[in-house]
């Protein structure tokens, strides 16, 4: 290898420093949550940064026994929505942990976050 080449130990370094940054910013991410709202905020759902539903929250406006199918749109609408917002702020997040350690043109996304 060239003297100016990056060597295999600097390279595992990296690696390493790259793979515990990425865990560190996982484990924070779960205690970040965000909250979507669907039918005007008659059902609210919570998700956390690591893409999982901490709470649903029905308006008892929304329950309705002749028209059960549109609380459960509602609720699908309210749970993709958080787990869009939640898969939002993870990459943002991830982003921001990573700073400068991704080489120019990759990104999370190619790293399977």
């Amino acid at each position: 290898m060239a003297n100016g080449g990056m060597n295999m130990q600097n390279m595992m370094g990296k690696i390493m420093e790259m793979q515990q940054k990425m865990n560190a910013a996982q484990e924070e991410l779960a205690g970040k949550e965000v909250t979507a709202e669907a039918g005007g905020g008659m059902v609210k759902v919570t998700a956390n940064g690591a893409q999982k539903i901490t709470a649903i929250e029905i308006d008892p406006e929304a329950v309705d026994p002749d028209d059960i199918e549109l609380l459960e749109d509602l609720v699908i609408a309210g749970v993709n929505k958080a787990l869009d917002e939640a898969d939002e702020m993870k990459q943002k997040e991830m982003q921001k942990s990573m700073g400068g350690m991704l080489p120019p043109g990759m990104d999370l996304s190619q790293l399977g976050l």
